[in-house]
């Protein structure tokens, strides 16, 4: 296997962990702004996507999913239980498991969210060719596949 760093040349500012997280942070703000009309943050739209697109339907599942404590996300699932966007409901397999879904408000609103979460992309990915970003979207999976 073949370094890519060494710890002599490592400059810890302009290494890829510090970028991504650089990246992150500026897109998670962005989308913030861009989600405010609809009163949903950015951290809650990553949980209705999860459940929009088939992702884990439990509060465990989300928590391992996207790294959440899982304390923030029952909060979480309760805030947007209160905007009526998403509801819990108990397994009829098992009454120990309880599953989310969105509500029907919470359909309607997703494709508002995805809109707005997609300019934002495209705000940020100015100069980049789709070549481009399916090159970096595999790099990323690559990465991700060495965890």
């Amino acid at each position: 296997m073949a370094r890519i760093y060494d710890p002599k040349s490592y400059d810890p500012l302009n290494g890829i962990g510090r970028l991504l997280s650089q990246v992150r942070g500026v897109l998670f703000e962005a989308l913030e702004q861009e989600l405010q009309p609809f009163d949903i943050t950015a951290a809650q739209y990553v949980i209705i996507v999860q459940i929009a697109n088939g992702g884990p339907v439990s509060a465990s599942g989300l928590c391992k999913d996207i790294s959440y404590d899982p304390g923030a996300m029952t909060r979480m699932i309760d805030r947007l239980e209160r905007k009526d966007l998403i509801r819990r409901v108990r397994s009829l397999e098992d009454r120990r498991t309880v599953r989310l879904e969105l509500t029907p408000d919470g359909k309607a609103v997703y494709p508002k969210l995805l809109k707005s979460a997609v300019a934002v992309m495209n705000r940020h990915l100015r100069g980049l060719t789709k070549a481009d970003v399916k090159q970096l979207e595999r790099y990323l999976i690559r990465i991700l596949e060495n965890a």
